[in-house]
Formats: C-alpha cells, structure tokens, sequence
C-alpha cells in the first residue's frame, strides 16, 4: 500500500531535529538586556562614568554613551542600550 509508505518515512525528521538544535542554540547565545533593574542600572552607569565611557552632561540633564555618541535622559535606558551594544560586538556584558 503506497499510504503506509508516507507514515513510515521518516526523512523529514533530521530537518525538523536540526532546525530545532539551532534554535536552542541561538537562545541560549542571546544574551538578555532587559533584565536589569534601576540598582543595577545605577552602578553599571556609575562603573561606565568611572571608566569615562559615559560622559554626563549636567546641564542637558543627559548622559552621553561616548562610543556610540548616544544621549539618554534615562539611567536605565543608557544601562538597557550599553549591555545591548556591547552584546553586539561581541564583548562580554559585564554582570551586576
């Protein structure tokens, strides 16, 4: 019977495992940014004003991401940003 054929094949199966595998490798590559809370928001801003990645610029009430030339007005946005920028060049993210 040419039906139970197409039960039995099986060859679509490897596709379906390796698509699968390659999934969960690039979940578990991602790292995650959004995760942060405003503690560690603040020390991570206050560790990159430290090491002058982060220039604050009182008078605007912003903080400037000095290798990226970005401004934010938010210390958990700037936080959120730099974990993500730097985990697109391939740098390790510094945990809190």
């Amino acid at each position: 019977m040419p039906g139970t054929d197409a039960l039995d094949d099986a060859s679509a199966d490897h596709e379906r495992f390796e698509a699968e595998l390659v999934a969960q490798d690039q979940d578990a590559a991602r790292v995650v940014v959004a995760d942060i809370d405003e503690r560690g928001a603040h020390s991570l801003v206050n560790d990159l004003v430290d090491d002058d990645v982060v220039t604050p610029i009182p008078d605007e009430r912003v903080l400037v991401h000095d290798p990226s030339d970005e401004a934010f007005d938010s210390i958990l946005q700037l936080a959120v940003f730099h974990r993500g920028w730097t985990t697109g060049l391939g740098a390790d993210v510094e945990d809190e």
